[in-house]
């Protein structure tokens, strides 16, 4: 039996909001893979039928709760530390990266499933600790290892973009707790100190990614190709856009991995501004309703919920635009919604149901 109560506080904006940004992203993806050729079926149907599980999948979320989610945090946060250590063995090979699991007749990424994983496992740490004073450094070293496991072994595959992005989504949860200003700066100076430690790591494409982005003229038609490319069609747009199905960058080929990580570069070109500040205010209005919901919760669990799921969609967003606008170096990240993506979009809708969740329920009271 369904509570009226939670049918009657759903957050019906945000559904109309996810709605509309899905649509966006498969009328994009129809003109991004429009001139592509093979068999198989098309990648606009494709995010269409993804869009459709994922809606699925953020009402599952939603009708289950955070408070039985947490229940689950730590089972499902070992069952994806377990996928990310096959990938390393048993791992699909896709454009030299080991990202994949072929599962049957399905194939999955499960770095996608390790925000997810973290925000879940997070929120089931701190909600147990009755903690009214800012935490120090040394208190943080369990969440902060819970967080680096899985973002290491991506790190293995190589992914170093998903990587950064699950210490971002995770750092957010942890941040929101409160840290003393004196062991944040102490924690700040560390990464700064061992920047050339990661620096010594990194693969030789990841540095030739940060020297392109530096400076884009060193090797334009190498590894600064793709960032070059990009900003031609996002300028190219100019403020109306050149049509739908117009766009020359696109439509010709000369922009890589368009229906991907520059998703948002076809859109802008064809678009043009009008149509990529549509685009990113849609995103801009969820992560309000993520930030409204949060303000409104009634327990740390649901508020630390909320702000993981907020951070999964909010990070992405602004690492992917400043990437295709040549802010940020390419580092692989896929623009929520637009860029097509299976796990990507199926996790991004979890997340949506993370914060849907919680806005049925804020008139609920739980006990802590």
């Amino acid at each position: 039996m369904i509570d009226r109560r939670l049918v009657s506080s759903f957050d019906w904006l945000l559904l109309f909001l996810v709605l509309a940004l899905g649509a966006c992203g498969v009328i994009n993806l129809y003109s991004a893979a429009s001139s592509f050729t093979g068999a198989g079926m098309a990648v606009y149907v494709k995010q269409a039928y993804w869009f459709g599980l994922g809606l699925v999948v953020m009402l599952a979320v939603a009708m289950v709760g955070p408070q039985r989610l947490s229940t689950i945090a730590y089972p499902f946060y070992v069952l994806v530390v377990i996928l990310l250590i096959a990938v390393l063995f048993w791992g699909k090979v896709i454009g030299g990266s080991q990202r994949w699991l072929a599962l049957g007749p399905m194939v999955i990424q499960p770095s996608e499933l390790a925000r997810l994983a973290v925000v879940l496992v997070l929120a089931s740490f701190f909600q147990r600790r009755d903690q009214t004073e800012p935490y120090r450094l040394h208190q943080l070293l369990l969440p902060v290892g819970l967080a680096l496991v899985p973002a290491l072994l991506i790190l293995k595959e190589p992914d170093l973009g998903t990587c950064l992005l699950v210490l971002m989504v995770a750092g957010s949860v942890i941040l929101i707790n409160g840290v003393k200003l004196r062991d944040l700066a102490i924690a700040g100076g560390g990464m700064v100190v061992a920047l050339p430690l990661v620096w010594r790591f990194m693969k030789d494409y990841q540095k030739q990614r940060i020297f392109s982005f530096l400076d884009p003229e060193s090797d334009p038609l190498g590894s600064a190709y793709h960032l070059i490319q990009s900003k031609i069609a996002v300028g190219s747009g100019q403020f109306m856009g050149k049509g739908f199905l117009a766009g020359t960058q696109s439509q010709l080929h000369f922009l890589p991995e368009q229906h991907t990580d520059f998703a948002f570069s076809v859109l802008a070109e064809e678009w043009g501004f009008i149509g990529g500040m549509v685009v990113l205010l849609l995103v801009a209005a969820i992560v309000y309703r993520g930030i409204a919901t949060a303000y409104r919760t009634k327990d740390r669990q649901s508020l630390l919920m909320v702000i993981g799921g907020t951070a999964m969609i909010f990070w992405p967003a602004v690492i992917n635009v400043g990437m295709v606008l040549g802010l940020f170096p390419v580092v692989g990240i896929p623009l929520p919604f637009v860029s097509y993506g299976g796990s990507s979009l199926i996790t991004t809708m979890a997340a949506l149901g993370l914060i849907q969740g919680v806005a049925m329920r804020r008139f609920v009271f739980h006990r802590p």
